[in-house]
Parts: structure tokens; C-alpha cells; sequence
């Protein structure tokens, strides 16, 4: 029988002010634990469906009835009354009997549903282990239009700039987003530097967000251009925008 994480010890004492089991009743939780102690007397347990006979031990010659202090102890998994008795002054049912009522575990409660998305995720993420590039997001009321921007390095060296946008259900704790390259554009300083018809926005993959929760998430890419390829990385918030408050 195996010992359930912070599960109880219950204790029963075994003859000492008669031939009784005090208490004689007991409920208990499923993966709980019965120390039984002799108190006095010439005693044993001895289950009524004889799953265990125990004194100095609940093994072999252990389980003989005896008069010295001895404690053994009983884990009970499975829901149920279950008797219990000495067999030198008792039976199943009769005499010098005890029982234990065992109640089912409460189910575990459900996992926390994932957030959905809205403008409470409107901030800058990042992955933890790769400091310096990230995700810019801002999640808008305006057509359920989520933005993001992932300012992270090119394959070959170099500062690169992937823009993301589409249409998010307020719904849902995911979105995948068309992407795309910004490009060959020059500091706008001096003005001439600027030139409209210089900066590129080539056809990228696709961004696909999700959160668990307010604060972490997964961001996860696919690429058509030659040396991003695809994958995954996990995200925690870094900043939130200002009187935005998480549901």
C-alpha cells in the first residue's frame, strides 16, 4: 500500500480501557493512513476481508496478537467500510470490532481555461533565454485586429523586423497571422534618407500566438523564406499598457 502526498494519519488505539477499538468508527479520505497502537491488553488487527493482520508488523509471525506497545499502520486507497477486528477477542462484525469508512477522493479540479484574446495582452513579450529580440502586440477593439511586431535577427546577422497582422476571435486563445518582411529601408534622417518606394514588405509565413494565461504564452512561426524555417518558442509578458486589467 503505497502513501498518498499530504495524506492524513489517523490513530486508533487498540484495547487499553477495555476490549474496544477506540474509536470504533472512523472516516477517513482515500490515500489516508490508520496507525493502530496497542494500548494494553493481548490484541492484533485483522481486517475482515483479511487484506491485512497486523501487530508488530503486518507480516507473517508480525501480525500474532501480543501484549507489548507496538503501532502498525494500515493505508487505505480505496473508497468503502471496511472491519476490522482482534482475533483473539472478536470476529468479523462481533466482539471486539472497529470500522473504517473511506471516501472517495474529490476529483482534481479542472485545468484554468486559457485566456482569450483582448487588449490586456497589448504589451512587449519575450522569450526569457533570447534577450534582445521579442514581440511587440498590440490586440485593438477596432475590427478585432491583433498587431504584432517580432523585432529578432536575420538568419544571416543583422536586425530584422517580421509584422504581423489579422483578425482575432474574442473567443479563442490563439490566432495565426499572415507576416511579412520589412525591408531596405534607410534612417529618415537627413529626410532625403526616405524614400517610400525603397521599403519592401515581402510575403514572410505565418505568427500563430497562444496564451495560457495573461502573462505566458506561445509563439510559434512557419516561413517560406529560405532559412527561418518553422518552430516555437515560449513567451512571457515583459510590459503592459497602462489601466489595462487582466479578466
Amino acid at each position: 500500500m503505497s502513501f498518498a502526498a499530504f495524506a492524513a494519519n489517523h490513530a486508533v488505539k487498540v484495547g487499553g480501557s477495555g476490549l474496544i477499538f477506540t474509536p470504533a468508527s472512523l472516516t477517513i479520505a482515500a490515500g489516508d493512513t490508520v496507525t493502530f497502537t496497542n494500548a494494553g491488553g493481548f490484541h492484533n488487527v485483522v481486517a475482515d476481508d483479511g487484506s491485512f493482520r497486523c501487530a508488530d508488523n503486518c507480516t507473517g509471525t508480525g501480525g500474532n496478537a501480543n501484549s507489548s506497545a507496538w503501532s502498525s499502520q494500515v493505508v487505505y486507497n480505496t473508497a468503502g467500510t471496511f472491519g476490522y477486528y482482534c482475533e483473539i477477542h472478536g470476529g468479523p462484525g462481533a466482539g471486539m470490532h472497529g470500522s473504517i469508512t473511506v471516501e472517495a477522493a474529490p476529483p482534481p479540479p479542472p485545468p484554468p481555461a486559457p485566456t482569450t484574446i483582448g487588449g490586456y495582452l497589448s504589451g512587449n513579450w519575450y522569450n526569457q533565454t533570447q534577450s534582445g529580440s521579442g514581440f511587440q502586440l498590440e490586440v485593438t477593439s477596432n475590427a478585432n485586429q491583433m498587431v504584432a511586431i517580432w523585432f529578432v535577427f536575420a538568419p544571416g546577422g543583422g536586425s530584422q523586423w517580421i509584422y504581423a497582422q489579422g483578425t482575432y476571435d474574442p473567443t479563442s486563445s490563439t490566432i495565426t497571422m499572415p507576416a511579412a518582411l520589412v525591408q531596405n529601408g534607410k534612417f529618415p534622417f537627413p529626410a532625403s534618407n526616405y524614400v517610400a518606394s525603397d521599403i519592401q514588405k515581402a510575403a514572410w509565413g505565418t505568427l500563430t500566438f497562444t496564451f495560457s494565461d495573461c502573462n505566458t504564452g506561445v509563439a510559434s512561426w512557419n516561413s517560406t523564406v529560405t532559412g527561418y524555417g518553422s518552430g516555437s518558442i515560449p513567451i512571457t509578458r515583459l510590459t503592459q499598457i497602462a489601466g489595462t486589467v487582466c479578466p
